[in-house]
């Protein structure tokens, strides 16, 4: 059962406000159960919930010397997780686990437990807990495949502890992403969410039905109110194999160079270099422009990414980049991002 504590926060008025935007609650009175069945997503308290009994806090301790701690992510990180089996396996992003010494995990009670490193998928970006547990609230993942732009989704995150938040939205992308650090997607989920506030990344986003049909990756709410999420799919697919073996092994792992990178009038620009990366070892430079890789001309990050990972780790991509009005070749060598990053 969810805390009393929780629900007693949930029923009132600003907080229906923020799950229910669309529900304007006068003098303090509270809907009934039949006025939320007919508030934005057909939500009850029953599935919030449900919801939030199968959400945990996440908090992980990364060591100084990781690569992962000085490229923003820090030392001491706090994030969402959603319990997936009833025996405490949960499913959260890999970069909360990047490096760590120690995880933890609290539950919706408040109760405390240490969890182990199942897998990390550095492909996706996911990675599975497991806390030695039985009989646990957990929810179902489902395909984005099952999904429509206009959507309406909601999700439920932690702040920390055993602290929770919910907020609704809709779909407003499915498809194809790619991200400056060298990260890409075959399909992600795009959201909007309606409160600044949504909590910390990692967390279930769920369908009507209170089930997962993504888990929160990126939080956008600052600037668009938007969540990007890594899509129900890629946990469905790869649980056995994660489960098994700790990573995939049916896909080639990711490749990497360690380099940050927009593009600007259909050139790539290099934004920065991750230090002790094989682009640092190899010369390149923040402001460098990638003309060619491998002799083909490069136009946007995704074909920069795709020519790398058509190599083996080990191999040598050829550069062909612009600096200070002066065409270079550079051969950088391209490693399992989880070289760098594991």
């Amino acid at each position: 059962m969810c805390s009393s504590a929780w629900v007693a926060e949930l029923e009132t008025e600003r907080h229906y406000a923020q799950i229910f935007p669309y529900v304007v609650l006068r003098g303090g009175q509270k809907p009934d159960r039949e006025f939320l069945r007919s508030a934005v997503l057909n939500a009850t308290l029953y599935l919030l919930e449900k919801v939030a009994n199968a959400t945990v806090g996440i908090h992980s301790v990364v060591p100084a010397s990781h690569p992962s701690a000085s490229i923003g992510l820090g030392t001491d990180r706090n994030g969402t997780g959603t319990l997936v089996s009833a025996d405490g396996l949960i499913i959260t992003v890999n970069y909360m686990l990047m490096g760590a010494q120690s995880v933890s995990v609290t539950l919706n009670s408040g109760q405390e437990l240490p969890a182990a490193i199942v897998a990390q998928d550095f492909t996706t970006n996911i990675a599975l807990l497991k806390v030695d547990a039985h009989g646990l609230p957990f929810l179902q993942a489902i395909s984005s495949l099952t999904c429509s732009p206009g959507q309406e989704v909601f999700m439920v995150s932690s702040l920390g502890g055993e602290k929770r938040c919910a907020d609704v939205g809709h779909i407003t992308y499915l498809g194809p992403f790619d991200a400056a650090w060298e990260f890409v997607l075959e399909r992600c989920i795009c959201v909007t969410a309606s409160a600044l506030n949504i909590g910390l990344n990692g967390g279930p986003i769920c369908n009507s039905r209170g089930q997962v049909i993504g888990i929160s990756y990126l939080n956008f709410a600052d600037l668009s109110r938007a969540i990007l999420a890594i899509p129900g799919e890629c946990f469905i697919l790869s649980r056995d194999e994660l489960v098994r073996h700790g990573r995939r092994v049916s896909v080639p792992s990711r490749l990497w160079l360690g380099v940050l990178s927009y593009t600007l009038r259909e050139h790539v620009v290099i934004a920065g270099v991750m230090p002790g990366s094989p682009g640092e070892k190899a010369g390149l430079k923040q402001g460098d422009v990638v003309l060619a890789a491998d002799e083909q001309e490069i136009h946007d990050r995704r074909t920069l990414y795709e020519t790398i990972n058509s190599h083996h780790a080990g191999e040598i991509v050829k550069l062909k980049i612009l600096r200070d009005n002066r065409v270079r070749q550079i051969p950088v060598t391209a490693i399992r991002v989880e070289d760098y990053l594991g």
